[in-house]
């Protein structure tokens, strides 16, 4: 990719992860035996941290090189010791994180953190042991490296072959879960990639620990440490932006303003994700028992997440009957209903939306509704207002879902599924950086294929070019193989 050229940075938009300066893990005070830990309101300095930022991606340059001629064996090991360090340092993540919450608390009560944001930072229980589960769940996929994508028998001993290869060094600004950190780090080890990490403050000591203890899973099976690498805050974000010819992607996650700030200061190319406005349209046709299952799902299984339904659309024929059980089912778990004038003479508990309402981000227990006159117009208005996320349809017309995935544009395009689907893990990826929303290079969720790039290997026998120009040319033969790349 051409780092000069604008129609390389993709723009697809991830939550703000670097609006306020970020700190770096406290050393934690306390009982060990107890597990009594408590943290100071900064992290603790990390030597590394002492270290430029040119001078940190010059170290992942060389680690990528190094992580690049690693064999599958290789990344398989340093995922599963990253896997069983998480474990067995448990309690020092979880006394990191709570650490981070308490803080975080105090920032939601003091009105300076939203509260979808400090749900977000939850590592604690469960979202750990998830976390886990997924690095080992990288660790069981086939190799993403060294595939063969095309071979092809140019002439008499002349063999083309294009194979799978890392990108090399990536850069990764993310918004407060740690758990991202998790899964970063496991997606770049098993793609043989470097990673530069640059989270929220929010998370601030518990990406560090994470961190660091990805850098010992690599050390312990023999990859460079500098495989993993933490920058600090915004601006060493911003001198990071400046270092093209280090840095080979980078992948912000946030608002529009965020990723666009990134794609104005940088030649490197940008993949993100984007704000996560979800639509589900309740069809004529639809089974209103199932759809109301599914609709309820798409916004309470997680109403944080980026692929939660933020607006519902419900055809006019089957409103009377659909929109005041749902507005009941949602406002019943605390959600609140931003519904359109024909929606709220149904449900006239609802709040009355406005414009903002549509293309709206909650992330949040609220959510906009609307009532619509058919596909079309539900088609019209999600291109109109989505982000080009997910989009579902519930209907058991089949030619009505056809004409939705056809003319809906969305990364991921549902029919009868709860919006909450989309995600790496549940596509059987182990794990994602995040869900592109781009058309260029990768589309939906980045797992392992989407931190790939392709190499074209030519095996010849003392062939020329110019045997193949002028009078008396060899032709080409452009003949397709089955042939794997197992090297010369």
């Amino acid at each position: 990719m051409n780092r000069a050229s604008a129609s390389c940075r993709y723009l697809e938009v991830m939550e703000d992860a670097g609006s306020r300066p970020e700190g770096r893990r406290a050393a934690p005070t306390g009982d060990r035996q107890t597990q009594a830990f408590t943290f100071n309101t900064r992290p603790r300095p990390d030597p590394a941290m002492a270290i430029s930022v040119e001078e940190r991606a010059r170290r992942a340059r060389q680690a990528s090189l190094l992580l690049q001629r690693a064999t599958d064996q290789q990344r398989r090991r340093a995922l599963e010791a990253f896997a069983a360090i998480l474990e067995a340092r448990r309690a020092e993540v979880v006394a990191a994180n709570r650490g981070d919450l308490d803080a975080a608390r105090a920032a939601v009560d003091a009105g300076t953190l939203s509260p979808p944001l400090y749900r977000r930072l939850d590592l604690q229980g469960s979202k750990l042991d998830q976390a886990i589960v997924g690095v080992r769940a990288l660790a069981r996929l086939p190799d993403p490296l060294g595939r063969t994508l095309r071979s092809t028998l140019l002439d008499d001993g002349l063999r083309l072959y294009q194979i799978t290869v890392p990108i090399g060094v990536v850069a990764c600004a993310f918004e407060s879960r740690p758990d991202a950190a998790i899964q970063i780090c496991a997606l770049a080890m098993r793609s043989g990639n470097a990673v530069l990490l640059k989270g929220g403050r929010e998370a601030a000591h518990s990406n560090q620990v994470v961190a660091d203890l990805a850098r010992q899973a690599l050390d312990q099976v023999g990859l460079p440490a500098d495989g993993v690498t933490l920058i600090a805050d915004r601006e060493e974000l911003n001198a990071l932006l400046d270092l093209d010819t280090l840095v080979d992607l980078i992948i912000p996650r946030g608002s529009s303003t965020f990723v666009r700030h990134v794609m104005d200061h940088t030649r490197i190319p940008v993949l993100g994700h984007a704000e996560g406005v979800c639509h589900t349209y309740v069809d004529r046709q639809a089974d209103l028992d199932k759809a109301l299952s599914v609709a309820v799902d798409a916004k309470l299984d997680y109403a944080a997440a980026c692929n939660a339904t933020e607006c519902y659309l419900v055809h006019q024929d089957v409103a009377p009957a659909f929109v005041p059980r749902l507005v009941e089912a949602l406002a019943a778990k605390g959600v609140r209903v931003h519904a359109d004038a024909a929606a709220r003479k149904l449900a006239p508990d609802t709040m009355a939306a406005t414009e903002a309402d549509w293309g709206h981000e909650y992330g949040d227990l609220a959510c906009a509704l609307r009532v619509v006159g058919g596909e079309d117009e539900a088609i019209g208005f999600i291109n109109e207002h989505g982000s080009k996320h997910t989009e579902a349809i519930l209907t058991q017309d089949k030619e009505a879902a056809r004409r939705f995935v056809d003319g809906v544009d969305a990364a991921g395009v549902f029919v009868n599924v709860s919006t909450r689907f989309s995600d790496g893990y549940r596509y059987g990826l182990g794990a994602e950086v995040g869900i592109s929303t781009g058309k260029i290079h990768h589309r939906g969720p980045v797992g392992l294929e989407g931190l790939t790039s392709t190499k074209w290997i030519l095996l010849g026998d003392g062939h020329t070019a110019a045997a193949y120009q002028g009078e008396g040319a060899r032709a080409f033969r452009h003949q397709p193989l089955k042939e794997e790349w197992h090297g010369p």
